[in-house]
């Protein structure tokens, strides 16, 4: 990450390539790797007199800062089909924060909730937001359940590839489960033993309580 960090503040290479380069198998995982270390998006990186962190090539050290519990399980999952719409997300990263909020707002205007619900029939239960952010495919957000009913042509399908799946559990507000997610990256991933895998975020609304939301996140994950 010193490296990569290097390439970013002195060069013009494109976020995607120096992901690939460093070994990074979406931009969305050297994306996370790069915070974890520097605390800052890669895209925030090439700004003129942003502070970075350099580490010995040799010894590193983590520093372990959750005061709280994480509750999780894995589980490995076969592929599954998800059901519902789904939007563009752009390609720095930062500006899906605020767009991905709006794109929810907009189906719940649209009624897609009231037909999607009553198709969900396959695991995870719940309403799924699902961020697909690889090389290979246009990067989307999907809205949807997992389900293998039939569908007309006014919905979009995605079959989410087969992976093992850290699964953590939260409750609170749209600001917790952000929290929840930077906590996974910051202080279990490193850790753990494991990566991030290439496949889809996924996060699992179980209650339609935006005061309480109960609520899962599955990070793809494999052995180091």
């Amino acid at each position: 990450m010193s490296l990569a960090a290097i390439d970013l503040q002195s060069g013009s290479d494109k976020i995607i390539d120096i992901s690939m380069k460093y070994g990074y198998s979406s931009p969305t995982a050297f994306n996370r790797a790069f915070q974890s270390v520097h605390g800052i998006a890669p895209s925030m990186a090439r700004k003129q007199g942003t502070p970075m962190k350099s580490f010995p090539p040799i010894s590193f050290k983590i520093a372990v800062k959750g005061v709280e519990e994480m509750n999780y399980r894995i589980e490995e999952k076969a592929a599954f089909r998800i059901v519902g719409i789904s939007y563009p997300l752009d390609k720095e990263i930062e500006n899906n924060f605020t767009s991905v909020p709006q794109m929810w707002k907009n189906a719940a205007m649209s009624g897609i909730f009231e037909k999607i619900t009553p198709l969900m029939n396959n695991q995870p239960m719940g309403v799924l937001g699902v961020s697909v952010c690889n090389d290979k495919e246009e990067w989307r957000y999907f809205i949807a359940v997992s389900s293998s009913a039939d569908i007309d042509k006014s919905l979009d399908e995605y079959v989410v590839p087969a992976c093992t799946w850290a699964i953590f559990n939260g409750s609170g507000t749209g600001i917790s489960i952000q929290e929840l997610e930077q906590r996974i990256i910051t202080e279990w991933i490193p850790t753990s033993g494991f990566e991030f895998d290439n496949a889809p975020d996924i996060e699992v609304y179980l209650n339609s309580d935006s005061n309480n939301m109960q609520y899962e996140v599955w990070v793809p994950i494999r052995k180091v």
